[in-house]
């Protein structure tokens, strides 16, 4: 049931996502989509009971700022495609949630079959309708396209197993860093001074969320270790 639910909401995940496309630039869509980490942590706390320390919240508040610094406020108009990203994320933050439900007893592996073949299945009378035939140059990048989401996927459940979503959360911001990389080196996009600014704040806040869980981590195998008498 959890597999088949995921499978289920993948499908109005992605459409609304793809369809946001027509309404409203790339870059728009990228900065409604930060409020996913947020919808998690507070979904996380209510369905899988995690505890949301202080430096947890605040590691998330700084990673967000740093996005709003780098977006800057006043760039997303409300319209139906703001609409459509927010439904999309919406119903992604679901998906996470029941990710780490499944992953608390299948593998990374696991999930992810059940969740392309499931896709594939249930998209499949919508691809029918809608197909038309890529070009090489197109089918390559779809090829290159599925294989670096297979990678992100498994990285991604197997993350989910590891540790708590409120944790993860905030390292989520650093996806608009890797993104601002890749535009550079492939595109010649020159990130500006804002981006400079957002990024170090954003790579701040992961900083920050790492050395308290590593603290965390040796606090308690400190407290595991027997005292001799």
């Amino acid at each position: 049931k959890i597999h088949l639910t995921r499978g289920i909401l993948n499908i109005p995940m992605m459409l609304l996502g793809f369809s946001a496309l027509q309404f409203i630039p790339l870059e728009q869509i990228k900065a409604i989509s930060f409020v996913t980490p947020i919808i998690v942590v507070v979904l996380s706390v209510i369905f899988l009971k995690e505890k949301i320390y202080l430096i947890r919240i605040g590691a998330l508040l700084i990673g967000l700022i740093g996005v709003f610094v780098i977006l800057r406020p006043g760039i997303v108009p409300i319209n139906v495609g703001a609409y459509l990203v927010l439904c999309s994320c919406s119903i992604w933050s679901v998906v996470v949630i029941i990710t780490k439900f499944a992953a608390r007893v299948d593998s990374a592996f696991t999930i992810l079959s059940y969740q392309y073949t499931l896709v594939t299945f249930l998209s499949f009378p919508i691809a029918l309708y809608f197909w038309q035939s890529p070009s090489s140059e197109t089918l390559i990048y779809l090829v290159f396209a599925g294989i670096a989401g297979t990678i992100v996927h498994l990285c991604i459940n197997t993350a989910y197993k590891l540790t708590d979503l409120s944790v993860l959360q905030p390292v989520n911001f650093s996806r608009l860093l890797i993104a601002s990389l890749f535009g550079f080196l492939i595109f010649d996009e020159v990130p500006d001074i804002w981006t400079i600014i957002g990024g170090l704040i954003i790579f701040s806040s992961i900083l920050i969320i790492t050395y308290r869980e590593n603290y965390l981590k040796k606090d308690i195998a400190k407290q595991s270790i027997p005292v001799k008498l």
